[in-house]
């Protein structure tokens, strides 16, 4: 079966961009990169492109005069390398209705948090002033609009009562390097798709129990009260 030609969009380090590389050298992996795509010429993420041996590109978003000229020239290129889907990883452009409508069912992204709870930027920063008691990330279908589309995997952390926005996010990001890789391997599958705006499942488990911050099934009180 031939592989799903896959391009990865960045604009810095592109930090899930190497779990989705590790997913993609598997020998049995359904998904190849064809191509990393960055806008801007400094972006780490080139060099571990490089690294892996990966075709790269450089498209200067400030090389166009408008969103409109800057995505058609993203698009000629990713369509130049076959490209069939793309995998957003830290690409800070917010995308035109005509570059997602282009791409639809065949671009996601991540976020770190449960959306639709915090989208945009200071995820963690929010989570912790609020209060909340769990954080985690989302692998979406990008619609037009930030952060909004079908949901495809979330993952729940717990907020730890000394957590910062650093530690947090940090641990948030070991769970978005599982969800990506899961997420585009399970799409180039054929197990994950989209139907009537709900994304469908094809033989994906899904968990049957409920994780409670603080945790409710140990009771530390003494129960006969005195």
């Amino acid at each position: 079966m031939a592989r799903l030609r896959t391009a990865v969009l960045i604009s810095g380090r592109g930090s899930n961009m190497q779990a989705l590389i590790e997913e993609c050298n598997r020998s049995n992996s359904a998904a190849e990169i064809a191509l990393v795509i960055s806008n801007t010429n400094d972006a780490p993420g080139l060099s571990l492109a490089a690294e892996f041996g990966l075709n790269y590109d450089v498209i200067d978003h400030t090389d166009f005069p408008n969103r409109e000229q800057f995505e058609e020239a993203l698009t000629n290129r990713l369509m130049l390398s076959g490209v069939e889907f793309v995998c957003l990883a830290g690409f800070m452009r917010i995308l035109t209705k005509k570059f997602v409508d282009r791409w639809y069912n065949k671009l996601i992204n991540i976020h770190p948090s449960l959306l639709p709870a915090y989208p945009g930027l200071y995820t963690h920063e929010r989570a912790i002033s609020d209060d909340t008691k769990f954080a985690g990330c989302t692998v979406h279908y990008v619609r037009v609009g930030v952060d909004s589309g079908p949901i495809i995997i979330q993952t729940a952390i717990p907020i730890l009562v000394n957590d910062t926005p650093e530690t947090l996010a940090s641990r948030v990001l070991e769970e978005e390097h599982k969800c990506y890789a899961f997420a585009l391997r399970e799409i180039a599958l054929g197990n994950i798709y989209v139907e009537d705006e709900k994304v469908q499942f094809n033989g994906v488990l899904q968990p049957q129990r409920g994780v409670a911050n603080p945790d409710s099934s140990t009771n530390t009180s003494d129960e006969t009260g005195t």
